[in-house]
């Protein structure tokens, strides 16, 4: 219960203008906060990730650039071994999306759009973005937009 607590804290301090930050708990191997048996990402770590890019539209976006670090990465930097990632939001909403969805697709953590940094009001701080132009078949409708989250500020890794 406590580490949820500071999932929440994290949360209203990035809603309040606290930054680009992520925690990323669960089943991973390598964490830097003992207190929540977590990996807090600053904004500094965040930023020195590799960054890419996906140009592609969403349902509440034209077609854009989206840049950021491959979830790929982020897992990797964590040592997540789990089959399944869920996502949290400053509002409170979660989805669930397979870990293996980060290669397959390429997803990218997406910090900015079109080259300016997202904001809370604009989907930011981190969106999850997937190449959905690429895949329509099976990124398009429903089944995909469910994929997609916003306002992310942590992430648990599940078997």
């Amino acid at each position: 219960m406590p580490a949820r607590t500071a999932f929440a804290a994290s949360a209203a301090s990035t809603a309040t203008g606290g930054g680009l930050k992520l925690d990323v708990n669960g089943q991973v191997r390598v964490t830097n906060n003992a207190t929540h048996d977590a990996y807090h990402f600053s904004e500094q770590q965040l930023l020195a990730l590799p960054t890419h890019a996906i140009s592609t539209s969403t349902t509440w976006t034209p077609r854009s650039t989206f840049t950021g670090p491959l979830l790929a990465d982020v897992l990797k930097t964590v040592g997540a071994y789990g089959s399944q990632i869920e996502i949290h939001t400053i509002d409170d909403y979660t989805c669930v999306v397979p870990v293996a969805d980060a290669r397959r697709y390429g997803v990218v953590l997406a910090y900015a759009m079109n080259g300016k940094r997202l904001k809370v009001s604009d989907f930011g701080p981190l969106f999850l973005i997937y190449p959905r132009d690429q895949f329509p078949l099976e990124l398009d409708g429903a089944a995909g937009d469910a994929k997609f989250a916003w306002q992310i500020v942590s992430m648990t890794i599940k078997p």
